[in-house]
């Protein structure tokens, strides 16, 4: 059983200011959609604007770190630059090494964007090990687990308003 997210103290803070990018996968699209979906009721209650939600698509959690980076230069190029960004993907492992793979590789791709990109990079890809781990962190299992991308979203805003 795991302990609900971020707790009480994400709602100090104020996102009607912010423009909060979310990227996210395409494989796994039911999860993957519930997790948007997570994030995006979040950033909401959190008073961020829906007009400054965008959300993009890439491939796969593979493409995740270098579409993130592109998403928030080109934001920046069309003279409307984020505050933070949430990559979304889901990895459910198979019967191969593949997983093992894409994992760290997108994992530590995703944390050393930061500091090249200067806003913060939520962390936002589940790495499970079954579809029933998967569905369950999407807040699709009523009364299993909530969704993680509430926690995305809350952690986007405390981030991009904690330090300024």
């Amino acid at each position: 059983m795991a302990i609900k997210g971020l707790g009480q103290i994400d709602k100090e803070y104020d996102g009607s200011k912010l423009r909060i990018g979310i990227i996210h996968a395409r494989w796994n699209k039911t999860v993957i959609d519930a997790l948007v979906a997570g994030a995006i009721k979040r950033l909401k209650e959190l008073n961020v604007q829906e007009s400054n939600i965008i959300v993009e698509s890439v491939p796969g959690s593979f493409e995740l770190p270098f579409g993130t980076q592109r998403f928030i230069e080109y934001q920046s190029k069309i003279g409307e630059p984020l505050d933070a960004v949430i990559p979304i993907g889901v990895l459910i492992k198979g019967s191969t090494m593949h997983f093992e793979y894409i994992c760290d590789s997108v994992t530590h791709a995703i944390m050393n964007l930061q500091p090249r990109v200067n806003i913060p990079v939520i962390y936002g890809v589940l790495t499970c090990l079954t579809e029933e781990q998967a569905t369950s962190r999407a807040g699709l299992v009523p009364g299993v687990m909530h969704n993680h991308g509430e926690d995305w979203g809350a952690a986007a805003v405390e981030m991009s308003t904690k330090f300024k």
